[in-house]
C-alpha cells in the first residue's frame, strides 16, 4: 500500500517540476520576443542565424535582440537559477526557511564590497563584479568560522541544528553591520556615484552583456555539476546527522561542501546582477508548495521564473505606469516578494493549525 501511494506522489512531483521547466522556456521566449519591441519567431531565428554566421542583419532589430533582449533574458535565467539553488541548499541543509543568502549576510557581503569599490575607488564593470564576488566569499568564510565553534560539520543532530542556528544568527548580525557600512558609504558619495551604487544595490539587468553572460556560464558549468553531486547526500542529511552518519555519509565534509557550493552560487549571481532581493528566499518554499516536496530542480526553475517575470515587468510594463522609468529588477522582486512571503506564512499557519 505504501508503494502504491508513494509512486503517484513522486510522479506528480516530477510532472510539476517539468511544468515549471516548461514555464521557464515560455517566459524566456516571451522576454525575448515580446515587450516594448516585439519580434516575430521567424525574424528571431533569422537574426540569430545572421549573428552566428555573419550574414546580413536587420537594421535596429538585430541590435535590440542580440545586444539587449537576448543577453538580458539569458543572464536573468541563469541568476534566477543560481539564486534559487543557493537558497534551497541552505534551507534544506539547515532545515530553516530563513537560511538564505539574503538573510545570513552573503548578499550584504557582496554589496558592501561592491559599494566600496564604486564609492572609494571609482570602479565599474568587471571590477565591481569581482569585488562583489570576493566580498560574498569573505563574509561566508567569516560566518562559517563563527558557527564552526559549535558543530556545523560534526556531531549529532541536535548539535548540528544548534550550529545551524548560530550560522543564521551570525549572518544576521554581520548583515546588520555591513548594512551600516553601506549606508555610511552612500552618505559620503557624490550624487552620481551614489546613483550608480544604488542601481547595483537593488539588483539590475540593465547592464546585461554577452561578456557578463559568458563569465556566468563558465562559473555555472563548474558549480552546477557540484550541486547535482550533492543532491543525494543532502537528501540523506535531512534525516539527521546521526542517521546520515549511520548510512555512510561524511556529515562534516558534506555540510562544508554544501556551504561552499551554495555560497558560490549566490556569489556569482550577485556579482553578475547585484543582490536581487527575495529570489533565493522564496524559490525553495514556492517550489516545495508547488511540487509537494523539497526539490533542487524545482527551486532552480522557480528562481528563474521569479527573475524573468519581475524583469519583464520592470523593463516593459513599469515604463508605461511610471512615465518611462525602467526599474531595476530587484525593486520588483522586493515589492512582490514581501507580500508573497506574508501569504506563505499565513497559509502555513492555517495548514499547521
Amino acid at each position: 500500500m505504501k508503494t502504491g501511494h508513494y509512486l503517484p506522489v513522486r510522479a506528480s512531483a516530477v510532472s510539476r517540476t517539468a511544468l515549471l521547466g516548461f514555464a521557464v522556456v515560455v517566459l524566456f521566449a516571451v522576454s525575448v520576443l515580446l515587450g516594448s519591441y516585439t519580434v516575430t519567431v521567424p525574424d528571431f531565428f533569422k537574426i540569430l542565424f545572421a549573428h552566428l554566421t555573419g550574414g546580413q542583419k536587420i537594421p535596429g532589430a538585430s541590435f535590440i535582440v542580440m545586444e539587449n533582449k537576448l543577453p538580458r533574458a539569458v543572464i536573468g535565467t541563469m541568476i534566477g537559477t543560481a539564486f534559487g539553488l543557493a537558497g534551497a541548499l541552505f534551507q534544506t541543509m539547515l532545515r530553516n526557511p530563513l537560511a538564505s543568502p539574503d538573510v545570513i549576510g552573503i548578499s550584504y557581503g557582496a554589496s558592501a564590497a561592491a559599494v566600496t569599490a564604486i564609492v572609494v575607488f571609482g570602479a565599474s564593470g568587471a571590477v565591481v563584479s569581482g569585488s562583489a564576488l570576493a566580498g560574498a566569499l569573505a563574509v561566508a568564510a567569516l560566518i562559517y568560522a563563527i558557527s564552526r565553534s559549535g558543530s556545523l560539520g560534526s556531531g549529532g543532530g541536535n548539535r548540528g541544528n544548534a550550529a545551524g542556528s548560530r550560522l543564521i544568527l551570525a549572518g544576521v548580525g554581520i548583515a546588520a553591520s555591513l548594512h551600516a557600512v553601506v549606508s555610511f558609504l552612500m552618505t559620503r558619495a557624490d550624487i552620481r556615484t551614489a546613483a550608480d551604487a544604488l542601481v547595483w544595490l537593488n539588483g539590475s539587468l540593465n547592464s546585461a552583456s554577452w561578456d557578463r553572460a559568458g563569465v556566468l556560464v563558465l562559473a555555472l558549468l563548474i558549480v552546477l555539476p557540484a550541486t547535482a553531486a550533492l543532491a543525494g547526500p543532502l537528501r540523506i542529511l535531512e534525516l539527521g546527522d546521526d542517521a546520515a552518519a549511520g548510512l555512510g555519509i561524511r556529515v562534516s565534509f558534506t555540510r562544508l561542501a554544501v556551504v561552499i557550493v551554495a555560497v558560490a552560487l549566490a556569489a556569482v549571481a550577485t556579482a553578475a546582477a547585484g543582490p536581487v532581493a527575495f529570489v533565493a528566499f522564496l524559490a525553495g518554499p514556492i517550489a516545495r508548495r508547488f511540487t509537494g516536496k523539497a526539490s533542487l530542480p524545482a527551486s532552480a526553475f522557480v528562481g528563474a521564473l521569479i527573475v524573468l517575470v519581475a524583469d519583464y515587468f520592470a523593463a516593459n510594463l513599469a515604463p508605461l505606469l511610471l512615465d518611462g522609468t525602467v526599474l531595476p529588477v530587484g525593486v520588483v522582486t522586493g515589492a512582490l516578494g514581501a507580500p508573497f512571503l506574508l501569504w506563505l506564512l499565513v497559509t502555513s499557519n492555517r495548514k499547521d493549525a
